[in-house]
């Protein structure tokens, strides 16, 4: 093909028409796949949460545990206390020594009682947290599960279509080339800014292709005539004649078969 200086008008368009077919045809490959990509990565942060929460639990689990053997020391070092203060009792000499040492077992038994009454509260902390341990990892059983066919579903369609996805992401790379700078930006920018990303389109019984407005017999004989790009009034896109989308479409047919 031409170089960008040496093209003309119809070169220019049959280019842009091409670049068109090969960018269409990639909106098609990646239809399909969809949201697929966005739903898995979606499920793995889940699962990464669901891995985290878990970890967590666990760790809170083994804070709790700790706690229930510092408050089992604590028992025992009361109960030491209360025996010492108990056989101290016996070798008093009056009964403020006494009323002192009662004083001291009194506090050490209220120690224990408290200590007994925070291992119960933790105690049913750790069922509760037991209950929310298996609840997770059901949970995360089933995200995992489906992540894993989703992934599954995903993996198909990008070994059936990546090949191809690239190849023809290389081919409009290589058709961008071979047309002036303004006219990609062009392209580019009616691509975007239109619903099915068509930025070029053949006139189709007397309209522009997928449009209802009917276009004037003398603008249609001037697009025929392939002396000036000529876009459509109401949506901007660029427009070319019947016979030469025929003739490209054609063409392009035949190189899709090539890159599947």
């Amino acid at each position: 093909m031409a170089t960008k200086t040496e093209n003309t008008v119809e070169e220019k368009l049959r280019a842009l028409f091409d670049l068109q077919l090969i960018d269409s045809r990639i909106d098609e490959i990646r239809n399909v796949r969809g949201e697929l990509p966005l739903e898995v990565e979606d499920l793995e942060d889940e699962v990464t949460g669901m891995h985290t929460r878990l970890d967590k639990l666990k760790s809170d689990l083994e804070v709790i545990e700790d706690d229930i053997k510092g408050k089992k020391n604590l028992i025992e070092e009361a109960k030491g206390l209360i025996k010492k203060y108990t056989t101290q009792q016996d070798n008093v000499r009056n009964n403020r020594e006494y009323n002192s040492l009662s004083k001291e077992v009194e506090f050490q038994e209220l120690e224990i009682q408290l200590a007994e009454k925070h291992i119960k509260e933790f105690k049913a902390q750790i069922e509760q947290k037991k209950v929310v341990i298996e609840e997770t990892k059901e949970r995360l059983k089933a995200r995992e599960e489906h992540l894993k066919h989703k992934q599954g579903e995903l993996d198909e369609i990008l070994s059936e279509t990546e090949k191809e996805e690239k190849a023809l992401i290389k081919k409009s790379e290589d058709y961008e080339k071979q047309i002036e700078d303004r006219l990609v930006q062009a392209y580019k920018r009616i691509r975007s800014n239109v619903k099915n990303g068509l930025a070029v389109v053949a006139v189709e019984r007397g309209a522009s292709g997928g449009s209802f407005f009917t276009i004037p017999p003398q603008v249609q004989m001037e697009i025929a005539s392939r002396k000036k790009i000529i876009t459509d009034e109401h949506s901007g896109r660029i427009l070319v004649d019947p016979e030469l989308a025929t003739e490209e479409k054609e063409k392009m047919e035949k190189l899709f078969a090539k890159v599947k």
